[in-house]
């Protein structure tokens, strides 16, 4: 997977643009060539842009998914260059197995994914990033955004232990404490 040719670019601007908008950054990227990288809570679509700018400003050569709908000329060029996979979700394509043997072919890979799917409420976070996780055998980084107190960065590394009923309550405990831009859509039930 291409890391693009413009992120260069974007890392000072990434620095700079935090420190304008008077948002901090947090914790660091670990020492791993291959992980799932959440990003939560996802209210919003300024999300998208902060996660970028984290993931610039942590010079993470990410790759993220999004609606394929979102790749269309002018910018389809572009969102590939930033990490963008397109993903059609209409039909039966099974995204999990293809990112496991994404992983399992990359020397180095990350994958970046907001859980909850969506930037409506939602009553419970899609599962896939785990699951994903599992089949490649990697572990999940917790990446984070708080409105409340204009927070973003990197979280503790957590390794999927195989028991999703014993592990997701222990992943959204951490994401308990950072408010989403939309405090109605935030939730991580």
């Amino acid at each position: 997977m291409n890391n693009g040719i413009l992120r260069p670019l974007f890392y000072g601007f990434a620095t700079f643009a935090l420190f304008i908008m008077g948002w901090k950054a947090k914790g660091e990227i670990p020492d791993i060539k291959k992980f799932v990288l959440i990003a939560a809570p996802h209210s919003s679509n300024w999300d998208f842009v902060f996660f970028l700018l984290i993931v610039f400003k942590f010079k993470i050569p990410t790759h993220w998914m999004g609606k394929h709908a979102m790749f269309k000329w002018p910018f389809k060029w572009l969102l590939k260059q930033l990490g963008g996979i397109p993903i059609d979700r209409s039909g039966k394509n099974n995204i999990v197995r293809s990112m496991t043997e994404n992983f399992k072919k990359s020397k180095k890979l990350i994958i970046t994914i907001a859980p909850s799917g969506t930037r409506e409420k939602v009553m419970k976070w899609k599962t896939g990033f785990y699951h994903m996780a599992r089949q490649a055998k990697v572990p999940i980084v917790f990446g984070f955004i708080d409105y409340k107190r204009k927070i973003i960065g990197i979280g503790p590394v957590f390794t999927p232990s195989g028991d999703i009923d014993a592990d997701m309550p222990l992943i959204k405990s951490f994401y308990a404490q950072f408010s989403g831009r939309n405090l109605e859509t935030s939730h991580t039930n």
